[in-house]
């Protein structure tokens, strides 16, 4: 490969900048690589239109607009986040694109990579012994950039209430000690609904590296809460994603995910992602180890595909602070990228309330990884439509519903009612989540066992489930998919339940309350689908 080809890049599209940052604790510089070991580039190209791109999202979103629902076509979106014709005019065997030629792919030796990037690799070591190859350059983003990453498995927002429970049926069970689709259903009001557009219509789960949905699992899940269901779901393989069957490998995140997902929007076909991969990452006190997601990598695929299901659901979330910035962004875009395309997608709001669900006053968790190491809430990323959970019946919030980050509506109403300013001074002003649902004690079938589960992990599938039977009345009606949902519910705040108690604590508080309309635990509350479904067939 020759050098001509980046140097033209770099002198078209991208800044080069040099990114210094203090090693975090335990981290020390050890040796340099061998120059014959290969790495693999991501160089994120300077997308000139992008703000184009999230001014239609607004309009198409927006149910006021006169363009609401005209989502844009693949190629469309594709050449609104191309980069300048001059980056892209390069011919190498060794290099490839994303569809939209906004990625350059290189696999280089290490040689090669600092001669072009004009840098140094080091091998740094930590001190429990494990290593990590680093440099210290982004060009509007560069993967792998700097990163200090210990690796492991991947992390979910949910967690195991009691494994391999010997649970009784649910007629003689109450929805207070454990939660199936019958209650979810009546709970929402989906029960009186069948899908009719089921052809036409999907839903796609996100599974990390670790995480497998076993077929046999959804079908003991069936036959214990959906008997008249027979379908299974289409399994994907992504950048090296698995699929391991047996029983043992069954994951406990992902058969939640699959079983309430698709058990509550029945018979819509579902798709299950195993996406493998590793992502960049900087360690905090809550996060030493990477536990982040490889969404790069599923973005690499489902964008190329010409019809995404329309409802997609991700129960994994990040410490905020964990995503270098550039790569958050360039995440961020390419949600976008779907949403414009008439994609709804929901993701988990956390599981630690306010940021580790821990109300000790001396909680030393929850500090900036920044160099300041200053007490704040910690915010989960990436969210898009972001779910909360609640708990019981009648509703509150549950105890550990990721969310506390204020909204000016909030404010004003603790104003209003004389409220002091709690926690002032430790969050931020973007608002999650925007909706919730139940997320305690879910019925879940994993290898074999009856089990129960909670989490926002939870909640998540639950609103995706019901979502995609929102987009199956539209559908029917020979209406556009939702796509992205923001706009639409905050102006039929009425379609959803109010939740008015409990609260999140964490980070050595008690975080915030649950008060009449959004609050920063449960956003704008519960879905009523029978409301839900009178809004999305008059817009």
């Amino acid at each position: 490969m020759k050098l001509s080809w980046l140097s033209l890049i770099l002198l078209t599209d991208l800044a080069l900048a040099e990114q210094t940052i203090a090693p975090p604790r335990g981290w020390n510089q050890h040796s340099r690589p061998s120059p014959h070991s290969r790495v693999q580039l991501r160089i994120g190209l300077v997308q000139p239109q992008i703000d184009a791109l999230e001014n239609h999202l607004w309009e198409i979103s927006d149910p006021d607009h006169e363009r609401y629902g005209q989502h844009l076509s693949k190629a469309s979106v594709e050449k609104l986040v191309a980069p300048r014709p001059e980056s892209v005019q390069l011919e190498d065997t060794d290099v490839s694109y994303t569809p939209a030629r906004d990625w350059v792919i290189i696999d280089v030796p290490v040689s090669l990579a600092e001669d072009m990037l004009d840098t140094n690799y080091h091998v740094w070591v930590h001190d429990d012994g494990s290593y990590v190859s680093i440099f210290s350059i982004i060009i509007d983003l560069i993967q792998p950039t700097t990163m200090f990453a210990r690796f492991s498995g991947m992390k979910t927002t949910m967690y195991r209430t009691k494994d391999k429970l010997a649970l009784v049926k649910m007629l003689n069970d109450n929805c207070n000690r454990v939660v199936t689709l019958e209650c979810l259903e009546v709970l929402y009001n989906t029960s009186s609904y069948s899908p009719q557009s089921v052809s036409a219509n999907s839903i796609g789960i996100t599974g990390y590296l670790g995480q497998y949905a076993n077929k046999e699992d959804l079908k003991q899940f069936y036959a214990d809460q959906k008997p008249d269901a027979t379908a299974s779901f289409t399994f994907v393989q992504v950048n090296g994603g698995l699929d391991d069957q047996s029983p043992k490998a069954a994951g406990d995140e992902a058969n939640l995910d699959v079983q309430f997902a698709l058990g509550l929007s029945y018979p819509t076909p579902g798709t299950f992602w195993s996406t493998g991969g590793e992502p960049p990452f900087v360690p905090d006190l809550g996060t030493p180890s990477n536990t982040n997601e490889p969404y790069a990598n599923w973005l690499d695929y489902i964008l190329k595909q010409d019809s995404p299901p329309a409802t997609i659901s991700t129960s994994y979330g990040d410490h905020e602070q964990t995503v270098p910035e550039d790569y958050a962004r360039r995440t961020c875009r390419r949600l976008l990228e779907l949403s414009v395309r008439g994609v709804t997608l929901i993701f988990s709001s956390g599981d630690g309330g306010v940021g580790d669900g821990d109300p000790d006053p001396n909680s030393q968790t929850c500090k900036t990884n920044d160099g300041r190491n200053e007490t704040r809430f910690l915010p989960v990323f990436p969210s898009v439509t972001s779910v909360g959970g609640t708990q019981g019946i009648p509703e509150k919030a549950a105890f550990f519903s990721g969310g506390g980050f204020i909204v000016d509506g909030f404010l004003e109403k603790l104003e209003q009612n004389n409220s002091p300013l709690l926690n002032n001074g430790l969050f931020n002003r973007f608002a999650f989540p925007d909706v919730s649902a139940q997320a305690l004690n879910f019925r879940v079938f994993i290898g074999g066992n009856a089990s129960l589960v909670s989490g926002t992990s939870a909640a998540a599938p639950t609103v995706a489930g019901i979502v995609a039977l929102l987009n199956d009345v539209r559908l029917h009606a020979g209406l556009s998919s939702l796509g992205f949902l923001n706009p639409l519910i905050y102006k039929n705040a009425q379609a959803f339940n109010d939740i008015t108690e409990g609260s999140n604590p964490g980070c050595g508080t008690e975080g915030f309350n649950a008060i009449q309309g959004w609050d920063p635990i449960t956003g704008l509350g519960t879905p009523d689908f029978n409301k839900l479904k009178k809004v999305v067939q008059s817009c």
